[in-house]
């Protein structure tokens, strides 16, 4: 059988060492040897010796979510083999973390990580329920994450001389060290008048980067897994 759909491009080769590489924009490959974690019902393939289990977030992740509508609905993945990850054609890249830093990241956008790392539900500093309650998932300790985003992700870098404001609906995550809190960019006559639709900002003062993607928030599709 003859096809480009043949082409090395698409084709997935044998790994060459354990964890996750890019298999293209749209899906991730993870090379497991142990256990990974990954977003519930996100695998599209595997092969090997694998089990996938339903990953509990314990009564104070199970409250937190409850309350702040941010969690990530995990599964643990277990054994030898490689596992195949995407989730609505959506664009994945990876970023690595390395011990001592930490990575705030929207649950809605985490694909699949290494075991190695610890992730917790935060508020997001300088916003607070006052913002419409903004929390984040926060990863530290040493290993990498899967991100995903609709369209090509922009990182913009911040100093302490040009501090970014970012959309909420937009913003991906950005460096943990960066200080947050909520921007007004909408004066009392233009909310009067029917407003701009761009009210409130996240702003980010500090050293670092934050990930935004190009385009606001969609409805997310139901899942029942």
């Amino acid at each position: 059988m003859k096809s480009d759909l043949f082409a090395g491009e698409h084709l997935a080769e044998a790994a060459a060492f354990p964890g996750m590489t890019l298999q293209n924009a749209k899906s991730v490959k993870y090379t497991v040897n142990g256990e990974m974690h990954a977003r519930q019902g996100s695998m599209i393939a595997f092969r090997g010796d694998l089990q996938f289990e339903r990953k509990g977030q314990g009564i104070g992740g199970m409250l937190k979510r409850a309350v702040t509508g941010e969690g990530l609905p995990l599964m643990a993945v277990r054994g030898q083999g490689e596992a195949w990850f995407a989730h609505e054609a959506q664009n994945c890249f990876i970023v690595e973390i390395e011990q001592g830093e930490a990575f705030t990241v929207n649950g809605r956008n985490v694909l699949c990580f290494d075991s190695t790392l610890h992730y917790e539900i935060r508020t997001v500093k300088g916003a607070g329920m006052t913002g419409g309650g903004l929390f984040n998932s926060v990863f530290s300790g040493h290993g990498k994450i899967a991100l995903m985003c609709e369209g090509n992700p922009i990182v913009i870098p911040v100093t302490p001389q040009a501090p970014v404001y970012v959309d909420t609906d937009a913003v991906v995550g950005w460096s943990e060290q960066l200080h947050t809190s909520l921007h007004r960019s909408q004066s009392l006559g233009s909310m009067i008048r029917g407003g701009s639709g761009e009210a409130v900002q996240l702003k980010l003062e500090g050293q670092g980067f934050v990930v935004v993607r190009p385009s606001e928030l969609t409805p997310q599709k139901n899942s029942s897994n």
